[in-house]
């Protein structure tokens, strides 16, 4: 198993429609002309961007966090290119990209730096063999003061390992229960 490299991403995103919408180099400006996190494809991964939709957790109805009976009203949803974090929070967003992951490929979420050494968090997410969907990112607020991401920048990087053996069961095959996920997607069971 080995990591892909820009030419196979560029190659993967145009011929068979695995990253939609595709940015083929490193957006690093506005369409003004001033600095954004960046976003795109990077030597060996993807940037990805959230979209402008936000889910904020709240504890206003001091409810059990329980990922078998998730309560909806445990978020504030919220929309617009900036979402602020409680301190000791998190919220719950979506990439723009939506993603065809192919059944030989293992797809693997990690946190952008920039927001690393902001005390920002983006959860580790695998992305399984033929999963496809809009990825649902998670970001922890860890510090005691609220937290700002941004809408429509990079928030993530997605690196992505081809095996040398097709697996016997993907994501597909399972019926896995975060299939064609389009929205922020809550906990299922």
């Amino acid at each position: 198993m080995s990591i892909k490299a820009d030419h196979w991403i560029r190659r993967m995103a145009e011929e068979h429609r695995m990253i939609e919408p595709f940015e083929p180099g490193q957006v690093k400006q506005n369409a003004s002309g001033g600095r954004i996190v960046s976003y795109g494809t990077s030597s060996y991964g993807y940037d990805v961007r959230c979209a402008p939709e936000f889910k904020i957790f709240t504890n206003i109805s001091s409810t059990v966090v329980d990922p078998k009976a998730f309560d909806p009203k445990s978020f504030v949803d919220v929309h617009g290119e900036v979402c602020i974090i409680p301190p000791n929070s998190f919220a719950l967003a979506r990439t723009v990209e939506f993603f065809r992951i192919p059944r030989s490929t293992l797809v693997v979420c990690l946190g952008k730096s920039t927001y690393a050494r902001c005390g920002i968090i983006v959860n580790v997410t695998p992305l399984e063999p033929e999963w496809e969907g809009h990825v649902t990112l998670e970001f922890s607020n860890t510090t005691p003061l609220p937290a700002k991401i941004y809408a429509n920048e990079g928030v993530a990087q997605m690196l992505f390992f081809e095996s040398d053996e097709i697996c016997g069961t993907s994501y597909r095959d399972r019926g896995g229960k975060y299939q064609g996920q389009t929205g922020v997607t809550l906990p299922r069971t």
